[in-house]
């Protein structure tokens, strides 16, 4: 009897296994592990303009598996843990040979926020503990140089912040969002005509006894105002005036930011400029935090409201799981992937349960009903702690997932060391010969401009090739924070000596989109190039 019970049993798995086999085969996607050991789980992650990618952990959570250059090493007496840390807590990825050098950061980064400069200095904000009020800066370099951490002196933040937004503005400086206890923004660089931080009253106002009001989403609209939403409401706020513009309904379904955090994108913006589509995703259940659970399911609602609309309203529709600690990925294409995640529990250590493995495709064109496509389910569980960010060849990277307060490898949901990729379908090999290749563009261009650009494609073109501004925004704890896309105006691609010009308009202005470095990707049939990195300025 026993006998027949271990057979029935391996027959039985094996039956479960080839149908996922069949499943994952017949899905759209790939996935793949490009580095096996990056040597920390990267909480923060940001892709610079050298296509290397910045993976950022905090300090104070004893030994990592990346060493310092020796003599590199942090003295700290406060640290419970490491008193003399020679342990990396920060690395850099070269996306062209998939090599990790470990950064050296000296105060502690645990649910800090970050944000690109117009030059592409990535700025760092708060933290825990010595972190709490420290601005960091890392102007990164080609992948051959030497670049690190710097920690500014001369200035730091007027309130501490730990579980902040951070969101470049039109004129290319930073707005601060929020924190920990912290109900107010402020500026880097400071602001001349403002005495330190601002209360924002609306934070304080939507705090609930989990807190929920952590990392609220912020948007930059394209009228300059920001969208602002935190637990399950939102403002159109004027950052110059410091005065609420507008109050938005509120989102059904609970609550929505951290600890109870879906995830939000702002989509593409496109044809005018003049209207922002806002889509927020997923969730906890109210009291989960609270009762540390860790099965409550998640939402699996999202909705969606044109910001700028005179009267505007939530449109909801359901994804196919519900899901919380999901990342939301604009996508070249001006799709959204929905990725990493669980679909039962909350955020913090050791509190979600069932990871979602499967990500999603919102489809933002499609009617309701038909706008979620399931997708190749990864492998590796993506929860607590986890990023993904969009690459310069159309590929999202996969990083992080910590649920533990140190790193604890034998665990049900160990601390993850390994870096995936996930191609969307887009990439798949029976789209390569309509894959375009940008062969010529401007390396600068300025608000307004006419410019032109030059790409050639296997098969003839049939359509209009877009050509798509994407920013690289700082990923973390399930919010890209700045994340946008602006679909340029263009004229049909006409051949020209063997390949096609496209004669395109860049961006009006900095309210839809701020100065800085932008992955340029030429779209054909719905298939991206690889990026170009382009600087637009004023």
């Amino acid at each position: 009897m026993a006998k027949y019970a271990s057979s029935s049993r391996w027959l039985l798995q094996s039956l479960i296994f080839t149908i996922l086999s069949t499943v994952r085969a017949q899905l759209p996607g790939t996935w793949e592990l490009l580095v096996p050991n990056a040597g920390v789980a990267s909480m923060h992650t940001a892709v610079t303009r050298f296509n290397t990618v910045v993976l950022l952990d905090r300090t104070n959570i004893g030994p990592s598996r990346k060493m310092l250059p020796k003599g590199h090493c942090r003295i700290d007496s406060n640290d419970v843990v490491l008193k003399k840390d020679c342990f990396a807590h920060s690395v850099v990825l070269d996306l062209q040979t998939n090599q990790i050098r470990p950064l050296m950061i000296l105060t502690d980064t645990w649910c800090s926020s970050g944000q690109f400069l117009p030059d592409g200095t990535l700025v760092q904000t708060g933290g825990d503990l010595d972190g709490f009020k420290k601005i960091r800066k890392f102007e990164p370099c080609e992948p051959g140089e030497f670049c690190d951490w710097v920690e500014l002196k001369d200035v730091e933040l007027a309130n501490g912040r730990w579980y902040a937004t951070n969101q470049i503005l039109p004129d290319g400086t930073l707005i601060i969002v929020g924190g920990r206890g912290t109900n107010t923004v402020e500026y880097y660089p400071p602001r001349k005509n403002k005495n330190g931080a601002i209360e924002l009253k609306f934070l304080a106002d939507v705090e609930d006894n989990q807190m929920d009001n952590l990392y609220p989403y912020v948007h930059l609209l394209p009228n300059g105002y920001l969208f602002i939403f935190a637990n399950n409401k939102a403002v159109m706020y004027d950052h110059e005036g410091n005065r609420v513009i507008r109050d938005y309904p509120a989102l059904s379904g609970g609550p929505r930011n951290y600890p109870s955090a879906g995830s939000s994108v702002m989509l593409a913006l496109e044809g005018d400029f003049s209207t922002a589509v806002i889509v927020i995703c997923g969730g906890a259940q109210y009291g989960a935090f609270i009762e540390r659970s860790t099965d409550t399911p998640a939402h699996g609602s999202c909705g969606r409201i044109v910001a700028t609309d005179p009267k505007p309203g939530w449109e909801m529709e359901d994804m196919p799981y519900g899901r919380i600690m999901g990342d939301m990925v604009m996508l070249p294409t001006g799709d959204t992937l929905i990725i990493n995640g669980a679909q039962a529990g909350t955020q913090g250590f050791e509190m979600a349960s069932n990871p979602c493995l499967y990500p999603v495709l919102y489809r933002p064109d499609q009617p309701v009903g038909l706008r979620f496509m399931t997708l190749n389910p990864g492998t590796v569980p993506r929860m607590y702690h986890s990023t993904a960010n969009l690459l310069p060849d159309g590929r999202v990277l996969i990083a992080g997932s910590n649920p533990h307060y140190f790193y604890k490898f034998g665990a049900e949901f160990p601390t993850e060391l390994r870096l995936e990729t996930f191609s969307p379908e887009y990439l798949s090999p029976d789209r390569a010969n309509v894959r375009p290749v940008i062969e010529g563009i401007p390396e600068t261009v300025r608000y307004g401009e006419a410019f032109d650009v030059f790409a050639s494609v296997s098969l003839p073109v049939v359509g209009i090739i877009e050509v798509n501004f994407g920013n690289a925004p700082f990923a973390t704890h399930s919010f890209s924070q700045g994340q946008r896309l602006v679909k340029l105006n263009v004229t049909p691609s006409v051949p020209d000596s063997g390949r096609y010009r496209i004669k395109c308009t860049a961006p009006p202005n900095g309210a839809v989109a701020p100065p800085g470095y932008y992955m340029v990707f030429a779209v054909n049939q719905g298939v991206p190039s690889v990026a170009r990195w382009v600087h637009l300025v004023a």
